[in-house]
């Protein structure tokens, strides 16, 4: 039992940190235009996120 819930787990956080890169992708390439910037803020993920949330 507990085997598969480390499993579960790790899926899901594997899951947030992909959405994360790819909401801060497309939110980058709106607002700015560029591949170049949505390749950097993908790589900041979440950070970019909630950045552009506090911010704008």
């Amino acid at each position: 039992m507990e085997e598969r819930r480390q499993t579960i787990v790790h899926k899901t956080v594997r899951s947030g940190i992909g959405f994360g890169s790819a909401l801060a992708m497309v939110i980058s390439y709106t607002t700015w235009h560029s591949v170049g910037w949505a390749i950097f803020h993908g790589l900041l993920g979440w950070l970019y996120v909630i950045y552009f949330v506090l911010c704008y």
